[in-house]
């Protein structure tokens, strides 16, 4: 099994025309990815074509979910376009939308999650500023590199895209049920929490991998509901801890005050809470490899 997306997905890609869009529906392409079109207002009618495979442009979320059954929305569009396009697919009632889109105005994210949430959360929202979501061998949705790994049974979840590609690549031999990269912004759609409490419930996920990184609580938090409500193991990995005390590190939400978020005091609740840290990737795989043996 696999959480939140699977060969079943029909994903529709807003932002086909656009380079990156094109691009990386390509990509989305050769990993078997189920995509049946795309989004473009201005374009709808047309065709693009992918290595001999046509595709129709759409002028709406809601059209292409009436005209080819599209269930997740990949969103390529420009920053200051992205909350109005999140939230005609939150509209529109498609259950998944990943928003690869990086400079996105804190103001806006917060008023597409308002917007879903007042719809009753109908539409799961991944990022935005993330690498999106991959069900290895079975779709990817988002900017993941489909090569790294193949299936398996750990979870990933991480704020982190270059760290879900490596830890992807240390456990390459294992495999994944899920990768879930939900991007490291003040405000995002899903969080460790939601990730981790879907993959415990995953029958086909034995081990579960977290990957944080300085800055705000949610791993404070997502440490917490492990202790609560997880009985599967559990490793983690915190970015940043040679950060100096003050500076943004990556990420927008990479912001540490006086001793809260840091690197140390994320490790600490988290093995407060059982889960095993490692201080680095390849120590934090080590862990990995050594519950599941």
């Amino acid at each position: 099994m696999a959480i939140f997306l699977d060969e079943n997905s029909r994903v529709v890609v807003s932002g086909i025309t656009g380079s990156e869009g094109a691009k990386h529906t390509q990509r989305m392409l050769a990993a078997g990815t189920n995509v049946v079109g795309g989004v473009n207002p201005r374009k709808a009618g047309q065709q693009v074509e992918f290595s001999g495979r046509s595709l129709p442009v759409f002028g709406s979320v809601a059209e292409s979910m009436a005209s080819a059954g599209a269930d997740v929305c990949v969103l390529f569009v420009p920053p200051p376009f992205v909350a109005d396009a999140v939230i005609e697919a939150v509209d529109a009632g498609i259950g998944l939308a990943v928003v690869i889109t990086e400079g996105v105005p804190v103001h806006d994210s917060a008023r597409l999650w308002a917007h879903a949430v007042a719809a009753g959360g109908r539409t799961r929202i991944i990022g935005p500023n993330c690498p999106g979501i991959i069900s290895p061998g079975r779709s990817n949705a988002g900017i993941i590199p489909a090569d790294i790994t193949g299936p398996g049974r750990i979870g990933l979840v991480s704020k982190s895209g270059t760290l879900t590609y490596q830890l992807m690549h240390e456990l390459r031999d294992i495999g994944f049920s899920t990768c879930v990269g939900i991007g490291g912004d003040p405000i995002i759609g899903t969080t460790h929490i939601d990730a981790v409490e879907a993959f415990e419930k995953d029958p086909d996920t034995d081990l579960i991998v977290l990957i944080g990184e300085i800055g705000g609580d949610a791993e404070e938090r997502a440490a917490e509901f492990v202790r609560a409500n997880v009985a599967k193991p559990v490793v983690g990995y915190v970015a940043g801890f040679t950060a100096p005390e003050g500076k943004t590190m990556g990420h927008a939400g990479a912001i540490v005050s006086g001793s809260a978020g840091t690197a140390a005091a994320k490790k600490e609740a988290l093995e407060a809470a059982g889960i095993r840290v490692g201080r680095t990737p390849s120590e934090t795989a080590a862990l990995a490899r050594e519950l599941l043996a």
